[in-house]
């Protein structure tokens, strides 16, 4: 049974989040220290340097021989139907948005697992569970973060492409030279081809470091624990120096963010009441569905269903706040959440034990 101590290390994980995130905000909003502009250099240095590090540091130290893979299935279900549902919403519905349907997936799907969730779910139920929250957060950074990845930037890159199609002809030549785009006199005003969108996009993908943490780090986690090896020290101190500053200096970019904002709660308070329903209960439900068709039972099961409650992802609203897709809505789930989580993760937890 989870006692006071426990809430306590969970608490002493948490609140340096909240300092790095007070130290962001003041810097622009009290100091003065940064202007817009090198705010936003601040946040490309997190997306592109201390991330990608943090991702390949964890993801290499996970043992793939060794997953709970009904565990992955379940997880893998759940985001699944999450997937489907809003793509119906999208299509069907005269509401409908794609674009409101990728920033939903991030507020119903990724979670803050190894922060928030590898203390408070050790204190829950061991070691046990601490090995899936790790399992779980490798599976998101290779798969989800990855097609979360692959649709922003292919949204950016169809609004870059209409963006020059749109263009008067004859200015794009002073405007245009020695930029991305690419003029076609005779079709300049057709949008473009799906597959040549896709060829962009993949162009793009392939030199965003995010995608070669996940990548190499897998394969590394493979060859090294089918064989034994060890990470040669020079490699590991040179990934750790960076790694380490992954979550400080996202939680430090948050507080720029919000602090260029008029206001404290950017996004309004219904879009933030649909954020923590999104976070809290919606991504759960799926999740319990999920278990319930691979057939997960005992504290695996109550594990999963906790887990996928955890408070949103510090890198949904670093790659929101990158690709300018309702930045405020995460940078306030993830603000919001991370208070919030302790008692909600609580609750989920004595309700379950009930089941017993």
């Amino acid at each position: 049974m989870i006692g006071w101590e426990d809430v306590y290390k969970v608490v002493v994980a948490m609140v340096p989040l909240y300092v790095a995130l007070v130290l962001g905000y003041g810097s622009v909003r009290w100091w003065k220290i940064f202007t817009p502009e090198q705010c936003g250099a601040v946040n490309k240095f997190v997306c592109f340097f201390t991330l990608p590090l943090f991702t390949f540091e964890f993801t290499a130290h996970v043992d793939p021989f060794k997953m709970n893979y009904l565990f992955i299935g379940a997880d893998a279900i759940s985001k699944l139907i999450i997937v489907v549902v809003l793509g119906f919403w999208a299509n069907c519905s005269s509401k409908g948005s794609y674009t409101w349907s990728i920033t939903s997936f991030s507020l119903c799907s990724l979670t803050n697992s190894l922060v928030v969730g590898v203390p408070l779910m050790k204190a829950m139920y061991g070691q046990m569970a601490v090995d899936l929250v790790v399992q779980s957060s490798v599976i998101q950074s290779i798969i989800w973060l990855t097609v979360l990845l692959f649709v922003l930037e292919f949204r950016r890159s169809r609004l870059d492409v209409s963006s020059c199609n749109n263009t008067d002809t004859d200015n794009l030549q002073k405007d245009l030279e020695g930029s991305n785009c690419s003029v076609d006199h005779n079709n300049s005003n057709r949008p473009a081809s799906f597959w040549v969108l896709m060829k962009v996009v993949w162009i793009k993908l392939a030199m965003n470091p995010n995608l070669y943490a996940c990548i190499i780090a897998l394969f590394w986690a493979f060859i090294s624990n089918r064989w034994h090896f060890e990470m040669p020290s020079i490699m590991e101190g040179s990934v750790l120096i960076m790694s380490k500053a992954g979550t400080g200096t996202a939680m430090f970019s948050m507080g720029i963010f919000m602090a260029l904002q008029e206001k404290f709660i950017a996004c309004g308070t219904g879009l933030t009441v649909m954020g923590m329903v999104l976070r809290f209960i919606v991504g759960p439900a799926a999740m319990a569905i999920g278990c319930i068709a691979v057939g997960l039972h005992g504290d695996v099961l109550r594990v999963a269903i906790i887990q996928a409650a955890l408070p949103q992802s510090i890198t949904s609203f670093i790659f929101a706040k990158e690709y300018g897709l309702h930045a405020e809505v995460l940078s306030t789930a993830v603000i919001f959440g991370t208070a919030a989580s302790l008692p909600v993760l609580i609750a989920y937890y004595a309700m379950l034990e009930f089941t017993r």
